[in-house]
């Protein structure tokens, strides 16, 4: 299956940035950057869920966000999220 991988770090101190040096490092060993914090990564499903507890070992879910993006699954399971991100409800109202 093909996955995309992306996450934004903080880097506002050097535990940061080592953070985010060994989630690149290991997106790096199992995809290709596509953009800086961006990886496709082909993978069966051992290789997938080997991946992700990898990166939330790295990452710090109260700075860090980390996103999944299934392409070959079904739409309800597309996208899996882990760390601090507000997503916005395009479906719902809009509230300008």
């Amino acid at each position: 299956m093909l996955i995309i991988v992306t996450y934004d770090v903080s880097t506002e101190n050097a535990a940061g940035r080592k953070r985010l040096r060994r989630v690149a490092k290991a997106c790096e060993s199992m995809g290709q950057r596509v953009q800086k914090s961006v990886f496709e990564c082909t993978v069966n499903e051992m290789q997938f869920e080997q991946l992700e507890r990898t990166l939330l070992t790295e990452i710090d879910v109260t700075k860090d966000n980390l996103r999944f993006y299934r392409i070959t699954e079904p739409v309800d399971i597309r996208v899996k999220q882990h760390g601090c991100f507000r997503s916005v409800n395009f479906e719902g109202a809009l509230i300008v």
